[in-house]
């Protein structure tokens, strides 16, 4: 079973967003919110709001346990920019690029179950080929050619 939870337009850049959301990818819930409880980058309080409500509506809706749950799938992508501008000397302006991020959480279960050990295991037989070396070409130097 899998929660997507996805938060939108965080007035942060998505490049400094992405340096908190790395530190969590592929984690379980525990090990991601002490990660997130412990950085010092601004972003990593958003990111901890999203996680723990991806944990709540995966408890409430779907019945699921916590201990269950990992981070399968985080990604931070671009969201629109607020465009401004910054006044320069002689008239002219600068523009300066707001940017906002949207944030896309899946999480999903640890499957606990073993594999089945049923399939036989394929050997791959390896062909031994025989290689012949290669040919001398006669190369026509000045000796061996006729000339008249």
């Amino acid at each position: 079973m899998e929660v997507k939870v996805s938060l939108n337009n965080l007035r942060t850049a998505p490049r400094k967003v992405r340096l908190v959301v790395d530190l969590i990818r592929g984690k379980n819930i525990s090990d991601a919110r002490n990660a997130l409880e412990f950085a010092v980058k601004k972003s990593s309080e958003p990111v901890l709001k999203l996680l723990n409500s991806a944990v709540a509506s995966a408890l409430h809706d779907f019945k699921l346990k916590e201990s269950d749950l990992y981070i399968s799938k985080i990604t931070v992508d671009e969201g629109p920019k607020l465009k401004r501008s910054h006044p320069m000397s002689r008239g002219r302006a600068y523009p300066i690029l707001k940017r906002t991020s949207h944030i896309n959480l899946i999480l999903s279960e640890v499957n606990l179950s073993k594999p089945k050990e049923d399939k036989q295991e394929i050997k791959k037989e390896v062909k031994e080929v025989k290689k012949n070396p290669p040919t001398s070409r006669l190369r026509r130097t000045r000796n061996n050619t006729k000339r008249k």
